[in-house]
């Protein structure tokens, strides 16, 4: 990073945006119309609807959502946040909560051990959420994924929410793989391999193209 880039880091994610649209532009003739039919798309702008999160904050999230509409994952999530004074709690607190009390949010057993273990391992030392944090997306995937309940789906999301990183793809993600099939007029539902081969052209911005996905999928054209 420039000290321009360092003084000004609005002027440089712009400058990113750019050469990451003309990239996926050029590699793939179905993101060039999404990108043109979207010349105002801010990719970001989704997350501003979810409440501040760090990375455990984002996992609980992704946890939480496993198996469950996005209007249920909400219920619950606003449930666990008025436990906690309208916030996500921090590992000490979670762990200092009765399961039971987790259960009435909407909770169930399963998921209630997955975040336990995670928040143990974060209390405890054996898991730094700083150490963690700059982990290549290769390395973070397997020490998270170690952990019971949590599958390769849920540290993605993660990565998108809270590491902000720019190569992730969640082909497991029914929402992705529907945007999939419309963008490209496929007759069938992709599988995750599928989806998988279809984003390797977009290697380094897989992030960007997938919210260029989502958008074509959920906001009308010209309303992005």
């Amino acid at each position: 990073m420039t000290s321009a880039q360092a003084r000004d880091p609005l002027a440089s994610r712009a400058g990113w945006l750019r050469r990451a649209r003309s990239y996926l532009r050029a590699a793939d003739p179905v993101l060039a119309r999404l990108i043109d039919d979207r010349p105002d798309f801010d990719p970001g702008a989704w997350m501003t609807r979810l409440p501040p999160m760090d990375l455990f904050g984002a996992l609980l999230f992704q946890v939480t959502g496993q198996q469950l509409s996005v209007p249920a994952t909400r219920r619950t999530l606003a449930r666990i946040q008025a436990m906690f004074g309208g916030r996500l709690p921090s590992p000490a607190e979670l762990l200092e909560t009765d399961p039971g009390e987790l259960r009435g949010a909407g909770l169930s057993g399963r998921k209630i051990g997955t975040l336990r273990d995670l928040a143990g391992r974060l209390s405890d030392g054996r898991l730094s959420r700083d150490v963690l944090s700059g982990l290549p997306d290769d390395e973070l995937m397997a020490e998270l994924t170690a952990i019971p309940g949590i599958g390769p789906w849920t540290v993605q999301g993660a990565m998108l929410i809270a590491l902000g990183r720019e190569d992730v793809v969640l082909p497991g993600d029914l929402a992705l793989r529907k945007a999939v099939r419309v963008a490209y007029q496929l007759d069938h539902l992709p599988a995750q391999q599928e989806v998988l081969a279809i984003a390797e052209k977009w290697r380094p911005y897989r992030s960007l193209a997938t919210s260029y996905l989502f958008s074509a999928a959920f906001e009308p054209a010209g309303n992005a």
